[in-house]
């Protein structure tokens, strides 16, 4: 699977952590107003009661600042996620690479992972140490 899709799954699993989120507290909110419009005190406490619009005014204002808090942290925590999400882990002992729990070669990870073929080859910095190396056995 491309890096791209499995990237976009995860931020549609976040967007629905944060649907989630947005769901219960509405549902707050709403259990809140039915308090005041449909008597629940009343009818489970077989009290005395009086609608109160400030009390569910209030507590509105406290379900939203809390939600909004919440909602900014889950946030900020999935972004962070998503960052390290990014890194691949590589041995630093011999270059195998950890991918869904799963330790492969380099050239294994790449050939079955993105569909790259791979070939060996020498950067100018190693050639250059190899060259002076022979140059110095000689």
């Amino acid at each position: 699977m491309p890096i791209g899709k499995v990237k976009s799954m995860f931020r549609k699993k976040g967007d629905s952590i944060l649907w989630i989120e947005a769901f219960g507290f509405s549902v707050l909110i709403i259990l809140s107003w039915l308090t005041e419009f449909a008597r629940f005190p009343h009818f489970l406490f077989h009290e005395a009661f009086a609608p109160n619009w400030n009390r569910a005014l209030l507590r509105t204002v406290v379900i939203v600042l809390v939600w909004a808090w919440v909602h900014l942290a889950t946030k900020r925590l999935l972004k962070r996620l998503h960052y390290l999400e990014e890194f691949l882990r590589i041995c630093g002992w011999c270059r195998k690479v950890c991918h869904d729990g799963e330790w492969l070669g380099l050239e294994q990870y790449f050939s079955t992972k993105f569909d790259t073929r791979t070939t060996h080859g020498m950067c100018p910095d190693c050639l250059k140490k190899k060259v002076e190396e022979i140059a110095a056995l000689k």
